[in-house]
């Protein structure tokens, strides 16, 4: 269209103009929107409420969190300047009963890396998922007979079990009881999964005789070469926690193992330098309750909301399914949801690429 052959072209311009202005002010807007990252790696304490979880675990938050203790006689936690030691009561009780029963098994006591922040929610840097209180990362380096300094937490590092060419484990690092703690924590019902390196998976594939049934629980997944993710199901009382499909009943050491010693999932990201979801995500992203669950009161204190085999808790935990979270603002009523669809569980899709 011709602008000179319109009768009155001022009119026209002037639409124009301040359609584009506005257009470049709702952009300013969106970039300028606080990152649920932000919010949430900025409260030190949980939420006062009952333990709930709210959405998946790479997209939600939780309320009724309690921390880890510092030291325990079977465990100490690693990067204690990360704040990450925070749980659903059921992870961080299982935790503790893990490191009781390693220890019983020979393992010499765990070495705890991230749980969740004390609200859970998108980290400021590292996982995607740890999110709503039901994951934890257990390190494969046994606790050393002396205790660790505040300063060998932050800065130890851990003992890389796999080669990094070959996608093998070293043989000469690995041992039986890395074997029987991975079957240990297994074998509670309440874990569903544990991810670990694909060449961890396959030497128990090739090693472990007898009972293999907890092998299904075992999935491979890129990274964890030094560590285990623990991951437990939705807890009663929860009912806007999303679970994942069921993990398949046989062993994994077949076809879809076999898949991850081809080159494809190995192959460099095409786009590596594509922001990660956490560095996107807006409060609009995640479940409604997460709002209010940012903006809820602090717990009293660190020690009020730090587990010692249950004596202390903030909240006591619901028998039935609580309806809402108040902060002061309006409540959020349960039926609010907004989860996106479970994602399938299978060969998984190769995210995230090894970058260039």
């Amino acid at each position: 269209m011709n602008l000179r052959s319109l009768p009155d072209r001022k009119p026209f311009l002037t639409a124009a103009l301040a359609l584009v202005a506005l257009a470049a002010l709702a952009a300013v807007a969106i970039s300028a929107e606080p990152r649920a990252k932000e919010l949430f790696g900025a409260r030190k304490l949980p939420a006062v409420a009952p333990a709930q979880s709210f959405g998946f675990y790479s997209k939600g938050c939780f309320t009724g969190g309690v921390a880890l203790p510092m030291d325990g006689p079977t465990w100490e936690v690693m990067r204690p300047s990360r704040n990450r030691r925070w749980g659903h009561p059921a992870m961080i009780a299982l935790i503790e009963k893990l490191a009781r029963d390693a220890q019983a098994d020979g393992w010499p006591g765990l070495l705890v890396g991230d749980v969740s922040q004390p609200r859970g929610g998108p980290m400021m840097t590292g996982h995607a998922s740890h999110q709503i209180g039901l994951d934890a990362d257990i390190w494969l380096t046994p606790m050393p007979k002396r205790p660790l300094t505040m300063a060998q937490r932050e800065t130890m590092s851990a003992t890389l079990m796999v080669d990094e060419k070959t996608h093998l484990v070293k043989d000469a690092l690995w041992t039986p009881a890395h074997t029987l703690l991975l079957k240990r924590a297994a074998s509670y019902p309440e874990v569903e999964r544990i991810l670990v390196n694909p060449g961890i998976k396959k030497k128990l594939c090739d090693t472990v005789t007898g009972d293999r049934s907890w092998l299904r629980k075992i999935r491979p997944f890129w990274g964890h070469d030094y560590h285990f993710h623990m991951r437990i199901g939705c807890q009663p009382g929860s009912p806007f926690c999303k679970g994942q499909e069921t993990t398949p009943g046989d062993d994994g050491c077949g076809k879809p193992l076999a898949w991850w010693f081809t080159e494809e999932p190995w192959r460099p990201n095409k786009n590596p330098d594509a922001p990660k979801a956490r560095d996107l995500m807006t409060m609009a992203n995640l479940p409604k309750q997460c709002q209010d669950v940012v903006n809820a009161p602090d717990a009293p204190s660190l020690e009020a909301v730090t587990y010692h085999g249950g004596a202390a808790v903030a909240e006591p935990q619901p028998t039935e399914p609580a309806e809402a979270i108040s902060s002061g603002n309006a409540a959020i009523p349960a039926a609010a949801s907004a989860f996106a669809p479970t994602p399938k569980i299978g060969i998984p899709l190769p995210r995230p690429r090894p970058g260039n």
